[in-house]
């Protein structure tokens, strides 16, 4: 896929703050500096999205580069980290090369990095299975009795990690959705809206992440907060908001306010009831405050421009755009995927919209249809 220069310099992803990553990293130096801990090469965590049954990569601390970087699965499709789920069990396997001999390909990754045994534990919140811990050692046999004993200690705090941190993104999302779903009953936009352009986030934030370098870490985050890019339209007039025909200047210029007062509602939310860590914060705010940034300078309301827009709302941007073109509303009939996409090429033209972003949504084409399928109009949240 070809990246577009202005991507390529982009400095979304380069600037975004591992937060969670970060505190696991140095979790996983700390155990390290005893002898007999020192062969755990690897701490992954992997979410669990129960509405998709899909299993993603989320954080690592590794020696180096990451052997299942960018990887979804169903979770259905791996029988035994469903019954490992199902009992509340954990599962080691010291001897990873034989597992790759019968044919096991993420074992099979695993080996050839490096890595040749294993532990895995399910992480579990009051919803239920949230994911998925994986400890890889760098020997075979590491996982003896006395080893797992002194690491259960870790494994539990890490689990705590993970869970607090998807507690205040659900916090701030609950809260958030209220507003949002007010909105989207005053403006004619559906729950189904905002669960698809999320998912279509973080499509094309899976396909650039590999060329342009960063972690499955800002991809879910993406996915997290992309459905807040509109929380802002809540002050906006009904005889504004649901005007059918073109708007006044001035009645545009109220419009285009929806903005600043999204960033407000966000900086409450974290502000007063600290949903979310300050290492994510910047990157909920320029998707809220950038989602109608152009290319070109037309955008609003700032008139950034290339680079200037931040990759994560370039994306959002392209996700939305999108959605709401392929979306039936009181004024218009839905756009067949084609038509919406020859709309995007022609705004890419233009110099709106990113080509980069865009030629990764058209290359997930059949994911964005199954996504269409799965989350209907009808879709709520």
């Amino acid at each position: 896929m070809k990246i577009v220069e202005s991507l390529a310099k982009g400095e979304g992803a380069a600037s975004f703050h591992q937060g969670l990553a970060a505190q696991i990293g140095a979790l996983h130096e700390e155990i390290r500096v005893e002898p007999e801990l020192a062969p755990l090469g690897r701490i992954a965590v992997a979410l669990y999205d129960p509405r998709t049954d899909l299993l993603k990569t989320f954080i690592h601390s590794s020696d180096g580069e990451s052997p299942l970087d960018h990887a979804t699965a169903p979770l259905s499709g791996l029988p035994s980290l469903v019954e490992l789920a199902r009992v509340h069990g954990t599962r080691t396997l010291n001897d990873l090369s034989e597992v790759a001999r019968s044919g096991h390909e993420y074992a099979a990754r695993l080996v050839s990095f490096g890595y040749y045994s294993s532990h895995t534990v399910p992480i579990c919140g009051r919803e239920g299975l949230r994911g998925f811990l994986f400890l890889n050692g760098i020997v075979p046999g590491f996982f003896t009795q006395r080893v797992l004993r002194r690491l259960k200690p870790y494994g539990d705090l890490i689990a705590q990690m993970v869970l607090r941190e998807l507690d205040a993104l659900h916090s701030m999302q609950s809260t958030v959705k209220v507003l949002l779903q007010i909105s989207a009953v005053r403006d004619g936009e559906t729950g189904g809206h905002l669960a698809r352009m999320a998912r279509y986030s973080r499509a094309i934030g899976l396909r650039l992440a590999a060329p342009l370098g960063f972690s499955d870490e800002f991809v879910e985050y993406l996915f997290q907060f992309a459905p807040v890019h509109d929380v802002g339209k809540i002050s906006v007039p009904d005889h504004i908001l649901l005007k059918p025909g073109p708007l006044t200047p001035d009645e545009f210029k109220v419009m285009q306010g929806h903005v600043e007062r999204g960033v407000e509602i966000v900086d409450l939310a974290v502000g007063d009831f600290g949903f979310i860590s300050t290492a994510h914060l910047r990157m909920l705010r320029q998707i809220v405050a950038c989602h109608h940034e152009k290319l070109d300078g037309s955008g609003y309301p700032q008139g950034l421009k290339g680079a200037d827009v931040p990759l994560e709302a370039r994306i959002v941007a392209v996700a939305d755009v999108f959605d709401a073109l392929t979306s039936r509303r009181p004024y218009k009939a839905a756009w067949s995927n084609a038509d919406a996409m020859d709309a995007l090429r022609h705004d890419v033209a233009e110099n709106r919209l990113d080509g980069a972003c865009v030629e990764a949504l058209a290359e997930c084409m059949s994911e964005i249809v199954d996504i269409q399928v799965l989350f209907g109009e009808t879709v709520v949240g």
